[in-house]
């Protein structure tokens, strides 16, 4: 089952859970001028989340597709999308379209730089260079920047059929998703490197109102504060001294 909410004003989370491996995949949805579709979800879902979107917007009107980094979740209807749509073209980093998206995609992707801005309309998100956070080389996150709603992949990825949006704190149900790292259903997933913390802080320094997750319910709230956090967390747990 397929479950539309608002988040932010124009922003949709669209949630598809799956009760096999106790997780949702989400599609973020903004309705603008030039709508935005950040996440395609996996290949198998493109029906429910096309249907999904037709209950907003005309899918066809779908004007630009962005993701984190280059994942079957991520992107994986990459092309379902771009044929239905013909005047959408993908944002992703410069390292994903090389390595990745110009080989894979039917269309020529766009690739942003760090801090480049992309105007959907009423809305403008910049774009930030993230690797390997969450994970990948060609990570990047985007960042609207009215209603400062940062879309931000697998951070605070959270098992379970849970609610929509929530203001409680999201960083204990992030640590149960990683405590017992090596033995869980995705062993080395996040990986900790020598720039996480950095990285972190600059999502940080952005002060998000809105944390919008790939996977769990979006936070509302201290987003600054949240990813400071993070941050915390994952050291504690993946960097062994």
């Amino acid at each position: 089952m397929t479950n539309i909410t608002e988040i932010a004003p124009d922003i949709y989370r669209i949630s598809t859970y799956d009760s096999k491996i106790d997780l949702q995949f989400i599609q973020f949805l903004v309705k603008d001028e030039e709508p935005l579709l950040f996440h395609t979800g996996l290949k198998g879902i493109f029906p429910l989340v096309r249907d999904a979107v037709a209950e907003i917007i005309d899918p066809s009107q779908i004007r630009w597709i962005s993701f984190s980094h280059f994942e079957a979740d991520e992107c994986g209807s990459l092309n379902e999308w771009l044929s239905i749509a013909p005047d959408a073209q993908t944002v992703c980093s410069p390292v994903a379209a090389f390595v990745s998206v110009e080989d894979f995609a039917i269309r020529p992707p766009k690739s942003l730089q760090h801090g480049e801005v992309l105007n959907s309309g009423k809305y403008s998100f910049s774009f930030h260079h993230t690797p390997q956070v969450p994970h990948g080389w060609d990570a990047g996150l985007l960042f609207e920047t009215t209603h400062k709603t940062l879309l931000c992949s697998d951070l605070f990825h959270q098992f379970g059929d849970v609610e929509p949006i929530t203001e409680s704190d999201v960083i204990e149900r992030f640590r149960k998703t990683i405590v017992g790292y090596e033995a869980s259903p995705f062993p080395n997933y996040i990986p900790y490197t020598t720039h996480s913390n950095r990285i972190l802080q600059e999502l940080a320094a952005l002060q998000p109102r809105t944390l919008a997750t790939m996977h769990g319910s979006t936070f509302v709230g201290d987003g600054e504060r949240a990813l400071q956090d993070l941050a915390v967390v994952l050291r504690e747990v993946l960097v062994k001294d």
